[in-house]
């Protein structure tokens, strides 16, 4: 309940100061990647119950002559790539805070179709509400291997406090001014999860 009203409060003051800035950058992706201004997706949630995720759009529509959508580094242009370097296009997750879909910090919401191939200790990330940030984010991001983000998050999991999420709140900002791991090496965004390889992450950071 102390998380929920957290998340409550710290969401409507977000999204009240940063009213204007949210104004102007919806403005500015309109402008230079048309409609719609917010990507919209289905996401698992706690228990891994869909929900509408809203995001700023990266990406333009480019299809190839069979119509269908081009690979992710030829449809993301340079303006969704400041976007994504700054975590901007990740503001209008506010307001999935506010629905309760989603916390300030918890394991971030993948997609639906990854559902079948989590191990059941992998799944387990479901066990929370779904996060803006959280522990894989400030210790790697992207840059991590798939089965390393995991256990980052069931670490989450098995340890959230207050007091954990106001240091990943904190680590967060640091890492967003040093824009670091905002890519998968080699990928423009981040490789699929296809399914997990044996465990082998024995370096999980502890507070």
């Amino acid at each position: 309940m102390v998380k929920r009203l957290f998340d409550i409060v710290c969401a409507t003051v977000a999204l009240v100061l940063l009213a204007l800035p949210l104004l102007w950058l919806a403005w500015r992706v309109r402008r230079r990647l048309g409609s719609p201004v917010l990507f919209r997706q289905q996401r698992p949630g706690l228990h891994g119950q869909p929900f509408l995720m809203f995001k700023f759009r990266t990406m333009t529509d480019a299809r190839d002559a069979q119509g269908a959508l081009r690979p992710d580094g030829e449809r993301l242009t340079a303006f969704g790539r400041w976007l994504r370097s700054t975590s901007l296009d990740e503001l209008p997750e506010l307001i999935n805070v506010l629905r309760g879909d989603m916390s300030l910090v918890g394991p971030r919401p993948l997609l639906m179709e990854y559902l079948p191939l989590y191990s059941k200790e992998q799944m387990r990330r479901h066990d929370v509400r779904p996060g803006i940030t959280g522990w894989a984010q400030v210790n790697g991001r992207n840059a991590l291997r798939w089965e390393d983000k995991f256990a980052f998050d069931v670490w989450y999991v098995d340890h959230r406090s207050l007091r954990l999420d106001l240091r990943i709140l904190w680590m967060t900002v640091a890492q967003v001014l040093r824009r670091d791991g905002i890519n998968a090496p080699g990928e423009a965004t981040v490789a699929p999860f296809t399914g997990s390889a044996p465990p082998a992450c024995d370096r999980i950071e502890t507070p």
